[in-house]
This record gives structure tokens, sequence and C-alpha cells, in this order.
């Protein structure tokens, strides 16, 4: 049986040859009369500075998602609420901040009994399905057709929870999400309109591309950024006691895919308790076949890097790292934009792209060496600011480029708006529509970022804050009580904090009043971190 006929099966889809795909000789104006389809496409830690229409060709290309933005939106200043997956997969669904949704950090559950914006849809007429990542326990609710990763998911031979069973699907995560995706629109009910969550897993961590890709990704040499060796003078004890390094707080073998029994050959230490296991681990679920590819391409870069090892500073290392993350990341990336392209193509090819909204987004943004870093989690720029790009042809004029600042709370009221549903007035996030059309005469003019996964991994402290157009305020507290101010305008790299030099006492004032205002606008308080301090502080002493 072929793959493609394996996942049928393992879909439990029906046939619907005999009834045509949507779109098929349909008059255009019973399609105009039609709510607008949505495709609402997200990935795991993809960083903007990874997508080319960006402008950062130099790194990566993305012609498939740079699509998105050429026939629709793309915006500039699109940030999420909390730097970390579960939680800003949980806004994204309700809308709401983590504070207001309960699913404030990786450790507390999600109540999938609140509102969520699939379940409205879904109760309006629409028939939803969710394939890919979630990242959230349970089975996920207001879903007509769901196949999830559990928890993070593999990238080779990975299991899906279909409609609630378990099952392994042979092949590569990505395609396989992918293949899924189309497959469901493909024998959905045409007499629906539809909103399919197409999330991929990739490029999270440990970065393990498809062969197609680091056959190719591996002969390449990517341009460092201009902080990857920051000293974090200028700044406080938060960018200084983080463990996201690239040099000493990655993996060295899950990571960067040193051989287990090379890192015992150098005395190479393991920098996590896990780094060893998750080699194994990974690559353990490959077949003879897959292996032995992976193998032909990474043995010899290994075996190099074990040659030269003895000769190296520490600065060499951070260049090699540093390109051994770029190749395996990008090319994650690749099989992504790939599957867009497909995704893209579909819709046109079957008459479905004039009236289908198309979303192509991350769960938050990622570091790519600056300020030596890996991973999300802060409020500084990379990883507070997220991709997003958006085609509807109805609506939306090609090459529209939005400055405004927007959050992932944003999301659900958009796509109630769009389908002509009521948006709920506990959803605190507010509809794009207008602003993508260009109608919008007045939005927000300051957006408020929360962070609390601490102590845990990368230990990156727990923090609040607010962002303007131009400046920036954060506080971090718990076991340290500092706050830091920066100047976008001129510090865009945000790398000295000028919260204490008096020409900025009057923009110190405002942002104070800025944040102030907001905390009390969305109901967020010190007494909430404090309640959810001392919840996570019980869950992980257990």
């Amino acid at each position: 049986m072929s793959k493609n006929r394996n996942i049928a099966a393992s879909m439990g889809l029906l046939s619907v040859a005999g009834l045509g795909l949507v779109g098929c000789n349909q008059p255009a104006a019973e399609q105009a009369a039609k709510k607008p389809n949505i495709v609402f496409i997200m990935s795991d830690d993809h960083a903007f500075q990874a997508i080319s229409a960006y402008g950062h060709e130099g790194l990566n290309k993305t012609p498939n998602i740079d699509r998105i933005a050429k026939e629709g939106a793309i915006f500039n200043r699109a940030f999420v609420t909390n730097s970390i997956c579960a939680p800003s997969r949980a806004v994204m669904l309700t809308g709401k901040h983590s504070f207001k949704n309960g699913k404030v950090d990786n450790v507390q559950p999600f109540d999938w009994n609140q509102n969520n914006f699939p379940k409205l849809l879904q109760q309006n007429g629409y028939q939803t399905a969710l394939i890919g990542k979630i990242h959230l326990d349970g089975l996920p609710q207001g879903f007509d057709f769901s196949a999830v990763l559990p928890g993070q998911g593999h990238y080779y031979n990975p299991e899906f929870i279909i409609n609630g069973e378990k099952q392994t699907i042979p092949g590569y995560v990505t395609d396989l999400t992918t293949e899924m995706s189309l497959k469901w629109l493909k024998e959905r009910d045409p007499n629906k309109p539809f909103c399919l969550l197409y999330h991929q897993k990739a490029p999270h961590r440990e970065w393990l591309p498809a062969e197609r890709h680091y056959k190719e990704y591996t002969k390449m040499t990517f341009k460092e950024p201009e902080t990857l060796f920051d000293d974090y003078e200028g700044r406080g004890r938060a960018a200084h006691e983080q463990e996201m390094n690239i040099l000493k707080d990655q993996n060295w073998s899950g990571d960067s895919k040193v051989r287990p029994e090379v890192m015992d050959e150098l005395g190479i230490p393991q920098t996590l308790t896990w780094d060893k296991a998750a080699f194994k681990s990974n690559l353990g679920r490959m077949d003879e076949k897959q292996r032995a590819a992976w193998d032909a391409v990474y043995d010899p870069i290994i075996d190099e890097f074990k040659k030269n090892y003895p000769n190296m500073s520490q600065e060499d290392l951070m260049h090699w790292r540093f390109q051994r993350y770029m190749q395996d990341y990008l090319g994650c990336i690749a099989a992504v934009d790939d599957g867009v392209g497909q995704m893209l193509d579909f819709l046109k090819e079957n008459g479905l792209d004039e009236n289908t909204i198309v979303v192509y987004t991350s769960d938050q943004g990622f570091y790519l060496g600056e300020h030596g870093w890996f991973d999300k989690r802060f409020m500084y720029e990379e990883s507070f600011r997220m991709p997003l790009l958006i085609k509807y042809p109805k609506e939306i004029k090609p090459g529209t480029v939005i400055d405004e600042l927007v959050q992932n709370i944003d999301f659900a009221p958009t796509f109630l708006d769009y389908a002509g549903v009521e948006i709920p007035a506990d959803m605190q996030g507010v509809s794009m529509r207008k602003l993508m059309s260009k109608e919008a005469s007045e939005w927000r003019d300051a957006i408020y970022y929360t962070y609390y996964e601490y102590p845990s991994i990368h230990m990156v402290k727990r923090h609040y804050g607010v962002r303007t157009d131009r400046y920036k305020l954060i506080h971090f507290y718990y076991d340290i009580d500092e706050w830091e101010l920066y100047d976008l305008e001129k510090d865009p790299q945000e790398m000295k904090n000028v919260y204490d030099d008096p020409a900025y006492a009057d923009v110190q004032k405002m942002m104070h009043t800025r944040l102030t205002e907001l905390r009390e606008k969305y109901g967020d308080s010190d007494a909430n971190d404090q309640r959810f301090l001392k919840e996570y502080l019980d869950v992980v002493k257990q």
C-alpha cells in the first residue's frame, strides 16, 4: 500500500470522488456569496529573519511563503503576547492573553472547554480541521477532524493522534502534515466553508531536515549576525544570566549532531542531561534507508570536526556551531516552504484561492545567533516579533504593507469577523480586517507582553512589558527587580538600556503610564504574577 493510501486509511476519510472538488463547475455568483474559507498555516519557532519576503534573502530564501506577501499583506510589526510554544497557541485559539486563558507556561494544563474561534466557526456552519502541531494536552475541541502530534512531535516516522487514536506514520513529519492537510481538503464536505489549521512542527529544535534538503543545506555557509559575540554590556542581569548561548548551551550531540562516541573521544561533556539521548532518540526513529542517507552526509562533517577540534579556539567553535545550527534550522524551513507551495497551488488549481484567506505565521520569533542566542522567551525583538503574511484576494490588495502593532490575540477576532460570526466580549484582540483593507482610521499605539516560565530551561527570567512604535519598557521580577528601557529608533538591536539615563526621564514616565494602562485594560496585576508563580513552583517541585 502506498504512503498516501496509508495516510488516507489512518485518517479514516471517506472518498468523495463522485462529488468533485470544491470550486469546480460552480457559478461565480455562487462562489462570491459563500463565506470565506480559512487556511491558517503556523510553523514553530520560524524567525521572521528566515523569511526572504522580510528582506533577508542573504540568509534564506522562502519563495512560496513570499507568494503570500506578494499576493496579499506583509506585517512588519506583528508580535506575540508570550513567546513560548503552548501559551502562544492558546492565545491564538482563544484571542485572550495567557493570564486570561490560563495557559501561562508549558507546564500548566490548557482548558479546552473554554471558547475558541474554531468552535465558534464550527457552530456557524464551518467544517474544521486541525492537522500537525498544537502542543496542548487533551483532545482538541472545535474540530470535525484532528490529527495532531503528541507534545513536540518527531521529525522522522512520527506518531499522530488522529481523532484521539495514536498512530505511527512512516515518512517526514513536514511532508506528512502537508499531505494530510491536502487530503482533508480534497475529501471534506464540499458544501460547507472550511477552516483548516495546518500547523507544522518545523523548524522546532532539534532540527532534522528532510534528506532532499540536508544534502543541500549542509554545503552552505551563512552570514553571521553582527551581535553573535555580544557581551551584554549595557544590559541587566537577565541578559547576562540566560542559558541560550549557541556555544555554551546548545547540545553538542542533539543539536549540532556530533555523534556521542565522538564527544567521548574528544572529552566533550554533555551540555544537558538529555544531550546524547536526544541524538539517539531522534535518529533511532529512522528506518535503515533513512539512517544510511543521513550518515552518508553527516558522518564526514563530524569526522572533519573531530580532526580539527583540538586546534579550535572558542571563537572557532562558535563559528562552527552557528553554521551547523543554521544549516539544519534553515534546512527544516525549506520543507515548510515546499508545503506552502503545494497548498497555494492546490487552492488555485481547484478554484478556491479567490475565496480563501491564507495566513502564514509562527507561534513566536526565534534567535538566529543575534546576541549569540538561539531559542526565544525574551521580550527583545527577535523572539517577540513573529512573521505574519495574509492573502485574501477579495479584500487585500497584492503588495499591502502593514506597519501597525498587531499581536496573536488578534487572530481569533479577525477570523470571526471575516466569517460574520459575533466576536465574544471576552476576546481581548481586535479584528485586523479593516487594517488589511486600509479602512481602519485608528489602531492601538502600544502592546503588552508577559513571560512566566522561570526557573526553567534557558533561564530567561520572568518579565512583562510594553512596546510602542518607538520605545520598549520591560520589568524583570521574581529573583530580581530590574527595569530596562530601549529606544528602538536609535538602538534597534537593543544593546543599551537607557532606563536610568536622565535624557529619557520623560520617556520612562510615559512608558510606565502606558504599562499601567495596559495592565488595567487587559486585567493583569502583580497578584496574577504571584499566583502563577506559586502554581508553577508547586508543579515543578513535584
